[in-house]
């Protein structure tokens, strides 16, 4: 059976019956938090959450995370439970997919809704990721958002306001309705919404697509979208973004919904395409080269759903050749975050120089005992010893007093200190 969504369109009946990766402090720790309902206070009121955390959790592995965002008037319940269509379309229909390689969480808005007064359900999602990653194993170079309908302005919010904080979103039938505080830096993005989408109409998605097509350095463009009747749905990946950071913008044949089905009017989260096209984005993204380069488009139209989503994530950018510029004078800060016999370090490199740097190298000694494993927005050679770590083709440039943030994983074998002796493009570094 199919339901009104909060802003009366029809849901499907699934839903409507009622950078290695760099890891967390939860990491090496034995959590507190369990699966189920959880509860937390954040912009003085009581807030309520729904967490699910993979079978045979572990410890020492970082896990990517994605929050779930209802519809108007839908519950954190429904999308825990996937509603009449069961646990195929819990969580859109990722948790499925996922066979316990991610973190889920079902937020609980107010009101069954997501209308973020004075920035509280970007505080409230804050809050419940401070308290998730202070407990559990977190890969914070794979956080997603996802929602539909209220839930994807609320994921649009969550994109425009903490764009250093989730890697990607994903948006189904969205709209500018829970604010965009910021909205100026890049996000990976995914648009998909029905051409005649008689609750919020397709050009209000394609205002929040077109923001990040131009934040993202995309080549603008009017993507072929099917025809009414057609019962099918097209899926175009937009040209020049910049490097691991692509907009995929996926048009159906089909009203307010987040669960299309080809060649039929039915609103089966069982038998959508759109589970596994938004899977698809997601695990394109590696934890241990950030970013990835934006995937191939699926063939469209398509006239049946979309086979299962590829394994294997796209090849990450090659790092620039070497540095052209700049005298290297720096400053750098490390945190290291230790357990067991694994580490991981953030480092930010600041240019203290009076000129800009195009292409720099940070050159570092390891601590005895400690290998590094991988790393996210810079390669690492070697993984011992003295250490050279080069900048992405994506991060290269530092005008003077900017910053960019680097870091690795890497095991040891009881000395978990930071590196010495920093020196950028072959000039000491000061460290904070």
């Amino acid at each position: 059976m199919a339901l009104s969504d909060s802003l009366g369109a029809t849901a499907p009946s699934s839903i409507s019956a009622a950078a290695a990766a760099a890891a967390t402090a939860g990491c090496g720790k034995t959590p507190t938090l369990r699966s189920g309902s959880q509860t937390i206070t954040t912009s003085g009121k009581n807030r309520s959450w729904i967490l699910r955390i993979p079978d045979n959790y572990d410890n020492n592995r970082p896990y990517r995370l994605i929050f779930a965002y209802h519809w108007l008037n839908g519950t954190a319940q429904i999308v825990d439970t996937g509603g009449s269509d069961g646990s195929v379309w819990a969580y859109y229909g990722l948790k499925q997919l996922s066979n316990n390689s991610t973190i889920f969480i079902a937020p609980q808005g107010i009101n069954n809704g997501w209308g973020n007064s004075n920035g509280e359900d970007l505080t409230f999602t804050d809050d419940v990721l401070k308290r998730v990653e202070s407990d559990l194993c977190v890969d914070t170079s794979q956080r997603f958002a996802m929602g539909w309908s209220y839930g994807g302005a609320m994921s649009f919010a969550e994109a425009c306001a903490r764009p250093t904080i989730f890697r990607a979103v994903a948006v189904y039938s969205g709209a500018q309705l829970s604010g965009c505080n910021g909205g100026t830096q890049p996000v990976a993005y995914m648009g998909i919404h029905g051409i005649h989408d008689s609750v919020l109409n397709i050009s209000q998605g394609r205002s929040l697509r077109d923001r990040f097509v131009s934040n993202n350095g995309c080549t603008p463009t009017n993507p072929r979208e099917p025809s009414q009747g057609s019962l099918t749905h097209i899926i175009t990946a937009y040209q020049g973004c910049r490097a691991g950071y692509p907009v995929v913008w996926a048009a159906f044949d089909g009203d307010h919904t987040p669960s299309p089905n080809d060649g039929s009017t039915s609103t089966s989260g069982a038998r959508t395409w759109t589970s596994a096209e938004v899977w698809k984005f997601f695990t394109q993204f590696q934890s241990d080269a950030s970013p990835s380069p934006s995937p191939s488009p699926s063939a469209s139209p398509s006239s049946s759903p979309s086979a299962s989503p590829s394994a294997s994530p796209s090849a990450s950018p090659s790092p620039s050749a070497s540095p052209s510029g700049g005298s290297g004078a720096c400053r750098v800060s490390a945190t290291v975050n230790a357990w067991n016999n694994g580490l991981t370090e953030n480092l930010t490199i600041t240019n203290t120089g009076s000129s800009a740097v195009n292409g720099w190298s940070l050159a570092f000694t390891l601590p005895s005992g400690q290998t590094i494993t991988g790393g996210w927005n810079a390669t690492y050679s070697p993984t011992s010893g003295q250490v050279t770590a080069r900048n992405m083709s994506y991060n290269g440039s530092l005008a003077p007093g900017a910053s960019t943030e680097v870091g690795f994983q890497a095991t040891h074998t009881g000395n978990a200190a930071k590196p010495t002796a920093f020196s950028l493009n072959g000039s000491p570094c000061t460290v904070a």
